[in-house]
């Protein structure tokens, strides 16, 4: 029965979105509350028949309940209870629902925050965010229909792809749904402005809180999927300029625009146009990802194979991106800006550079991820774009905002003096500088890594110099060192959490350039007994083992360090062989540190155990990237608390 329970429950919540978007919008142009109240408790509903059908989903995986296709496709008798969980989203149909579910969470979220403090837009924030969730919910009822029966019912599943039995299921797919979900919000709130006429910034300082959600999920989403590429893959990268990677970094690029293009909005009335822009085209950038991981329409190994839902996904896209040019075209007079840019050497001026160049560059990730498929289109031959195009492109962008990091926050509003440049950026210039001949004293040769690091200590030398100088102006007040900048961080947030997250990119900054600079890794053959060596570190092969798992066969080897890292640690590489693959999946082993991780991928092996082919890589750094990653958490954690500033 759950089969026809859970289609029943995804028809119904289809059928009271449809109605929640009609009411709210009826109600908004005749002023009946009624309408909007009956919105209100569609949107609830629909809520609840999401969670059903998710649960329902999730019973069926558990239950090895087979008649449900999408339970055969991706489980079987020998998954592990814990993967038939994450395997509830692990494939098409089942994503749709959690993205389905997140959405209808913050839909209730917005009408429990907004329904009074925002009367204006509430009721077409609603109606945007109800037509977007049924617009899911026609996917999932009609070409990708999620409780679909198989019949006859299998003895047995075909199983989950290898490649997804890994913890970082249960993290990686739930944090980037977030952010990509959570910008629907700015988004709806934009198109309520643009209908209403209230082009203000109301509905910034509304949305604020929630871009900087919806972007922390996204980063989130992006470090976890590294971390997972980086331990199950077995390639020894983090990152690859994978298309559907892509496809989730192109919105983060222009989110991050927007999260500093409000600044100057709020603070100057500027770039009202170019921020409800910026919101338009991060929502559309999310569609457009979900288009190209679940079309079929490219080869990745995070990509779902089935098609049919490419066209209702492009269909759709089209009709937000015209809907939206159409609204900004209708209010184009209206959003004029009040302020102007005073002078070229601003921080106004910094703040539109660096929404240039996040916005270059994802339009550069976006030409290279669908450049291929223009050129089989247009030519009939697919060209492969690959790394050394993005880096090629991206480096030098990258690098420039590294540095307008540091500009940003420091250089003054409206017109900077030669007495603002100085006082503020000579020490830090001058640390950099200093740096840049430290590192090459310390024999660092590439050229790239000694700009990148010296980047990063100008950076961080800003930072400090503005912390610096705010604790000693509350030190004059009669506080201690401890209590003023506690005091300090507390009161102004919203600043020092930009600063703090401002480090953890600056973090990951140096771990990504020192990864790729000084890493080093060789493959060989070794027999039972012999050593392998590289960089200073000695492992020992010790043999080989084989168990019988729950859904494969698992062949390990075993290595001790001997020499160079923690003597007397084993890695544990293998290889599963599932009876579904064709191909072995290799599993990795490593031991991570602060400086090196030691990465070891087991290949080709004798039967006997005689000896072993691996590959052994020192990767150095890598772990400053995770590192990044919560200091990039703290600093949005104290970024969105509220701000606590004394009464003037």
């Amino acid at each position: 029965m759950i089969p026809e329970i859970g289609t029943a429950a995804l028809l119904v919540a289809l059928a009271l979105a449809v109605w929640g978007a009609l009411a709210a919008a009826l109600g908004a142009r005749r002023g009946r509350t009624a309408l909007l109240v009956s919105a209100e408790h569609a949107a609830l509903a629909v809520f609840a028949l999401l969670t059903a059908a998710l649960g329902l989903l999730a019973h069926a995986f558990l239950t090895f309940d087979f008649s449900v296709r999408y339970v055969a496709f991706n489980t079987n008798l020998g998954t592990p209870f814990y993967y038939r969980l994450t395997a509830v989203w692990g494939a098409l149909e089942g994503s749709l629902v959690l993205w389905a579910w997140m959405l209808g969470l913050y839909t209730v979220i917005a009408i429990a925050r907004h329904r009074a403090s925002a009367r204006e837009l509430y009721p077409w924030v609603l109606v945007v965010m109800l037509g977007v969730v049924a617009f899911f919910l026609v996917i999932m009822t009609g070409p990708a229909p999620v409780f679909a029966r198989l019949s006859p019912v299998p003895a047995d599943g075909r199983g989950l792809n290898p490649l997804l039995e890994d913890s970082g299921m249960i993290t990686h797919p739930v944090a980037l749904y977030l952010g990509f979900t959570g910008f629907t919000v700015p988004f709806a709130f934009a198109i309520a402005a643009l209908v209403t006429g209230r082009t203000g910034d109301f509905w910034i300082t509304t949305t604020r809180r929630w871009t900087i959600v919806a972007w922390y999920f996204l980063s989130l989403g992006l470090l976890i999927g590294g971390w997972w590429s980086y331990h199950v893959l077995g390639w020894g990268g983090y990152w690859a300029w994978d298309p559907v990677e892509n496809a989730a970094f192109m919105p983060w690029l222009t989110g991050t625009a927007l999260l500093h293009s409000v600044m100057i909005q709020e603070r100057r009335r500027m770039l009202r146009l170019w921020n409800l822009s910026l919101v338009v085209l991060t929502f559309a950038l999310t569609l457009f990802g979900t288009f190209l991981t679940r079309s079929g329409v490219i080869a990745s190994v995070h990509a779902f194979t089935q098609g049919a839902i490419g066209v209702f996904f492009l269909t759709f896209l089209a009709v937000v991106v015209l809907t939206s040019l159409v609204l900004l075209a209708w209010r184009w007079e209206t959003l004029g800006a009040q302020g102007e840019l005073d002078a070229v050497i601003s921080r106004e001026s910094a703040f539109l550079l660096n929404n240039v160049l996040l916005v270059a560059a994802a339009f550069t990730v976006f030409f290279g991820t669908v450049f291929p498929l223009l050129s089989e289109a247009v030519r009939g031959v697919k060209v492969s774009v690959g790394a050394p195009f993005f880096n090629q492109v991206n480096v030098p962008v990258f690098l420039s905002l590294i540095f307008l990091m540091g500009v940003g926050p420091l250089i003054a509003w409206r017109r900077a003096s030669l007495e603002n440049l100085r006082r503020n950026f000579l020490g830090p210039v001058l640390l950099g500088i200093a740096a840049a001949a430290v590192f090459r004293l310390l024999g660092v040769g590439s050229a790239l890594a000694v700009l990148t690091l010296a980047l990063t200590v100008f950076v961080a030398g800003t930072i400090g110099l503005d912390v610096v100088r705010a604790t000693r102006a509350r030190l004059r007040l009669g506080e201690g060192p401890l209590r003023a900048l506690g005091r300090l961080v507390v009161r102004h947030n919203r600043r020092y959490g930009g600063f703090v997250v401002h480090l953890g990119i600056l973090v990951i900054a140096v771990g990504i350039t020192g990864s790729q600079a000084w890493s080093v890794q060789t493959e060989t053959t070794v027999n039972r007994g012999e050593h392998a060596e590289l960089a200073g570190y000695r492992l020992r092969f010790e043999g080989l083992s084989e168990s019988q798992e729950s859904n494969h066969v698992k062949v390990t080897g075993r290595f001790t360090v001997v020499e160079g890292g923690p003597v007397g640690a084993v890695l544990l590489p293998a290889k599963k062989f599932y009876p579904q693959e064709q191909s072995p999946i290799a599993y990795v082993d490593y031991l991570l540190g602060l400086k090196d991780d030691l990465y070891l991928v087991l290949g080709d092996f004798a039967r006997d155990g005689s000896h072993a082919t691996i590959r052994f890589q020192v990767n150095r750094m890598v772990s400053w990237i995770w590192i990044g990653g919560v200091v990039l958490t703290l600093g949005t954690v104290l970024a969105l608390l509220p701000e606590r500033r004394r009464a003037a």
